[in-house]
């Protein structure tokens, strides 16, 4: 039996956007592997004690350590984690998720070092962030993108006769959700018909802010909070056009499953944005915190529908190279010494 520790924030539980540790560890655990997921403590304190206690128990018990890594409070997380690791000299992988973790590596050089340089290997989910840590003189990543189960996302070709704009993500600031309804207003004010819904649960304060703003502005926005999976694919049917808001960004499973979907997707042109799409062959990327560049590409995808249809059937074809059944494989080759353990 192989047998991985995976620590992240397992916090679907606790009304938050299903992540990386859940997905994966349901897919290696369908391949055969044994996988021990934490932590899924609401409390922060609470939470860093269980992964930090996850270490201690297994640490003779595993092979590798999974530890999902972002740029924020999280990398706390990692780097007490990780450190622990290299006391019990446990093999570790970091998983790269965090669009602002070039810019941690250049404020916490010392920290930063500590995890990345130590590690077993780095996994990159974009080819954006391999990047920007070669450039810092990181050379033990390896490029494995997010992944999604294809065959649960059907592809349907839209029309755009009226605009019907979609938006899933958390709501933090970093994802600039008032922008969405900058734009929907923009629209308005044009006399273009067009509605929005916002898909995602509350994350720092930002959903009730984006509301009262949509409210201050008497406008109508469809608020769904959290929704599976499987409900915001059934829900994507209804829509026709993808934005993406993001102030930072690296490798969203979000966009990877509109464009698997066929929704015509706008992003902001931030991190690893330009990595996945290919500006007016994918997708149509814009500069950040600007509703009119959002307008001007949502205007050019209504008056060229043939246009729009193009980039949703290339978007397709980009997000097949991010299915299961083949990324799956570049985990296995980089766990292939795993030992058995009884």
């Amino acid at each position: 039996m192989k047998n991985l520790l995976y620590i992240g924030n397992h916090l679907s539980n606790t009304g938050k956007t299903v992540t990386t540790i859940e997905t994966l560890s349901k897919s290696l655990r369908y391949e055969g592997y044994r996988v021990f997921e934490f932590s899924n403590k609401r409390n922060k304190l609470f939470r860093l004690f269980d992964m930090l206690f996850s270490v201690l128990k297994y640490s003779k018990k595993v092979d590798y350590v999974l530890i999902d890594t972002y740029s924020t409070s999280n990398f706390y997380y990692a780097f007490l984690c990780s450190q622990l690791c290299r006391v019990f000299n446990l093999k570790y992988i970091p998983i790269l998720h965090g669009g602002n973790l070039p810019t941690r590596l250049k404020s916490n050089p010392q920290l930063s070092k500590a995890i990345f340089k130590n590690a077993f290997k780095n996994i990159s989910p974009s080819g954006y962030i391999q990047h920007e840590f070669a450039k810092q003189g990181y050379s033990n990543l390896i490029c494995i993108p997010n992944a999604i189960d294809l065959k649960n996302y059907a592809f349907k070709q839209r029309e755009f006769k009226n605009l019907k704009m979609l938006w899933v993500r958390s709501f933090s600031e970093i994802y600039n959700p008032l922008l969405a309804v900058k734009i929907l207003k923009t629209l308005l004010d044009k006399n273009i018909n067009a509605s929005l819904c916002m898909v995602g649960p509350e994350g720092d304060g930002t959903l009730e802010k984006t509301k009262v703003f949509a409210q201050e502005l008497g406008i109508d926005v469809i608020f769904t909070g959290k929704l599976s999976k499987n409900e915001w694919i059934k829900l994507s049917v209804d829509y026709n056009v993808f934005i993406n808001t993001t102030n930072f960004d690296n490798m969203p499973v979000s966009i990877i499953e509109a464009m698997a979907l066929g929704l015509p997707i706008i992003s902001t042109n931030v991190g690893g944005m330009s990595f996945l799409i290919d500006d007016n062959t994918n997708g149509i990327l814009v500069e950040p915190n600007s509703e009119k560049e959002f307008v001007k590409a949502i205007e050019t995808i209504i008056a060229n529908p043939d246009y729009a249809i193009q980039l949703a059937i290339n978007a397709r074809k980009k997000a097949e190279q991010f299915d299961w059944e083949l990324v799956k494989h570049e985990w296995f080759n980089l766990l292939l010494n795993v030992r058995n353990l009884s």
